[in-house]
């Protein structure tokens, strides 16, 4: 079995899924420092004031990454998918696709 050709929008939706929820963990994971972040923050000034400014906008920071990060994963994931589909069903034209061995 030989893979001669991909479709180019399966492969953009598909890339652009994978890399929305790798977005989403990033996103968390960077909203869960940027939190503990403004915690220490909030915790070690001597200003209170000061320290809890700080600490709600690392906090916006954190929410904004759950919502940003996700969506611009998926749209670089969406248009890398299709060019990465495109070249493929280029050069699978050139050389050949992808072989593959299955078993019934």
């Amino acid at each position: 079995m030989i893979i001669r050709r991909v479709g180019v929008w399966s492969v953009a939706r598909l890339y652009g899924a994978i890399l929305g929820v790798i977005g989403l963990l990033a996103g968390v994971i960077f909203a869960l420092v940027a939190v503990l972040g403004g915690v220490a923050g909030a915790m070690g000034g001597s200003d209170a004031r000061a320290g809890l400014a700080a600490g709600g906008l690392s906090a916006v920071f954190g929410i904004g990454a759950v919502i940003i990060l996700p969506v611009c994963y998926a749209v670089m994931g969406v248009i890398s998918g299709a060019i990465g589909a495109a070249l493929y069903n280029l050069f699978a034209g050139m050389f050949g696709g992808i072989e593959l061995e299955v078993e019934p």
